[in-house]
């Protein structure tokens, strides 16, 4: 049986504390009687109702955000906004979102309240690709491939795993792996001073992108999240917009990680 409180919470209309101010204005009802104790244990055949309207729980939900510069990957913070305020109101209130991404970071994230999806993507034992695209200010070379391909010392105890590091044409419209937007951004923004590349990570440590370029004597102007695994970041999504994951993408997703 589940606690009446935890069940509001898990349809998405409230943290804690906000579902016990819900119930004590007296508007949760379970098989038509109004019930005030956060406490009161459930079956699987009562009925709720929130003013009126009857509430069900799915066990998990799973939203792709095409996250914006200038909001954290946070649950709550008391200094910026938070990715979570960008999800529609209809979303749970116990999503979190999978990782970090820093808050000038834009592009691919994902967000769930599955703990065992999410700690699979995120396990370093795991090795799920991570793809970015960056701009880059100083000069890209072979070398800094290889250097890549070897792995870096950003300074943590270890070296950085292999990384795949792609020096991108400057010109990409015929580049299957850019979208409209970034062929766009390198038309109409990118100086000749900031090379474009696509870099492939298999870990997640804190920075990481950035201290990786630091260790070559570079410096990440722009940098973007494409893809996290089999999940790639729906481009019909402007900067801010989020969307559920279809049927599909969920399916590979749970295939991927064996949940």
């Amino acid at each position: 049986k589940m606690r009446l409180d935890k069940y509001l919470c898990e349809a998405g209309l409230g943290t804690r504390s906000q579902v016990k101010k819900l119930l004590k204005s007296g508007v949760v009802a379970v098989n038509g009687r109004t019930v005030l104790r956060p406490e009161q244990k459930l079956s699987e055949t009562d009925r709720v109702e929130v003013s009126g309207k009857e509430i069900s729980v799915s066990e998990f939900e799973y939203w792709m955000l095409n996250k914006p510069d200038g909001y954290v990957s946070a649950t709550e913070d008391r200094t910026f906004p938070t990715v979570l305020e960008l999800l529609p109101e209809g979303a749970r209130g116990d999503l979190f979102p999978v990782g970090r991404l820093d808050r000038d970071t834009e592009g691919l994230l994902l967000l769930t309240n599955d703990g065992k999806l999410a700690h699979f993507l995120l396990s370093p034992r795991r090795h799920v690709d991570k793809v970015y695209y960056a701009r880059i200010r100083g000069e890209i070379t072979e070398a800094h491939v290889k250097a890549f391909e070897e792995g870096l010392d950003i300074g943590d105890e270890k070296r950085t795993l292999p990384a795949v590091l792609e020096i991108l044409p400057k010109s990409r419209e015929k580049d299957a792996g850019a979208s409209e937007w970034e062929s766009r951004e390198s038309e109409d923004c990118t100086p000749e001073a900031e090379p474009e590349i696509r870099v492939t990570l298999r870990e997640g440590r804190y920075h990481q992108v950035k201290r990786m370029f630091e260790a070559v004597g570079c410096r990440v102007m722009y940098l973007k999240r494409l893809s996290m695994g089999s999940l790639r970041l729906d481009e019909t999504l402007a900067p801010g917009e989020a969307r559920p994951l279809t049927e599909e993408e969920v399916k590979v997703l749970k295939e991927e990680t064996g949940c």
